[in-house]
């Protein structure tokens, strides 16, 4: 049983719970910190849990504060705006308690270095799920396979900033590189599509900011290419583009080189439960890549969305992290992204060319 804490109570928090009360058998929430008791006794109602004020109150609460009894909290997650997230990370590591810190830790730079710096030896890892998304976890596995030779190229239209900085440069199999940036902004007018509350109520033309940036990676080349509002649009469509020197990825579609005279193509397969006369309930049960599963669902026969999968995933390589496995996507490592983006950024606003410099972070 993975139990956990969770500091927030928005939007993004929702999807932790979501989770939880999927899978009981598998995750517990041992409380959430708001500060509003109005928003604690919300949240008690509508979820079944107990809310504090404090991450101490949720922590001195120990076992009788969890799901089952006999647990304790293992973790918290830092569900928080970014403006505070950085102060939140340290108060919890600080107590000692292992982190798991919604995107992005810090927005600016001054913070990033300064949390970095005192975060240091602290258990503190980042919940960016993207990369971990069905689709997204294929494409990576078959760009790193050698399928497509050396990857040089990754194009990614999906999520903005930090986000797609994470994808460009797991598909590039890059690391801590410095960048050549290139970049620049426009507006792009489109009818206006569902947000966070729901689909949209009236027809509304709007102008989101259509972004878009080059990185070369001293020969490998990263592009952004992102309208502020597409990934909730249902006009504006994704697009990932992985190429190496014997094949690429486009979106679902694979073409390599078995040998210089003989070209193949397979495509990415979603396989789903409960379409046309299946009766074994709806749920993802995998991606198929040819005649081999290249992604088995874990959380099978829980109804999630791939975002879902993708946050529960990042739960559990948490617990895997704290009981002395590996580090899944680190704080270094999501400073990186966030750096990367706030660069890209500045040469938008530049309108001319910027160079990334080798952070501290890139050291450690």
């Amino acid at each position: 049983m993975i139990v956990f804490g969770i500091v927030g109570s928005g939007w993004r928090s929702e999807f932790f719970l979501r989770i939880a009360r999927a899978m009981p058998d598998r995750f517990a929430v041992s409380g959430l910190v708001t500060r509003s008791a109005e928003k604690g006794a919300e949240i008690e109602k509508t979820w079944g849990i107990r809310t504090f004020r404090t991450i101490d109150d949720l922590l001195n609460a120990g076992s009788s504060g969890a799901a089952h009894a006999g647990t304790a909290t293992g973790f918290l997650v830092i569900s928080v705006p970014g403006s505070v997230a950085c102060d939140v990370i340290l108060e919890a590591a600080g107590k000692g308690i292992p982190v798991l810190s919604e995107t992005p830790p810090a927005y600016d730079m001054d913070k990033l270095l300064m949390l970095n710096e005192r975060a240091r030896g602290a258990k503190v890892q980042v919940a960016e799920q993207y990369h971990l998304h069905p689709a997204h976890s294929a494409r990576i596995k078959i760009a790193r396979s050698g399928l497509l030779g050396e990857v040089t190229e990754a194009q990614v239209s999906f999520s903005h900033g930090y986000h797609a900085m994470s994808l460009m440069r797991k598909l590039l199999g890059i690391g801590y590189e410095n960048a050549v940036i290139n970049a620049y902004r426009y507006p792009s007018p489109v009818i206006a599509g569902p947000d966070r509350k729901g689909p949209p109520e009236s027809e509304r033309l709007t102008a989101p900011m259509h972004e878009f940036a080059l990185l070369d990676f001293n020969g490998k080349l990263g592009v952004y290419d992102f309208i502020r509002d597409q990934h909730r649009s249902w006009i504006r469509t994704q697009r990932i583009i992985a190429r190496g020197t014997r094949g690429e990825i486009y979106d679902s579609a694979i073409k390599y080189l078995k040998d210089f005279r003989t070209p193949l193509e397979f495509g990415l397969i979603r396989k789903n439960a409960g379409e046309e006369g299946n009766m074994e309930g709806y749920y993802l049960k995998g991606i198929m890549a040819g005649d081999e599963w290249i992604f088995v669902n874990p959380y099978a026969p829980a109804s999630l969305s791939d975002d879902e999968i993708a946050v529960a995933t990042c739960l559990v390589k948490m617990d895997e992290y704290v009981r002395g496995g590996p580090e899944f996507y680190s704080l270094a490592e999501a400073s990186q992204d966030a750096y990367l983006a706030m660069m890209a950024d500045k040469a938008m606003d530049m309108g001319a060319r910027f160079v990334t410099q080798t952070q501290p972070w890139a050291r450690q």
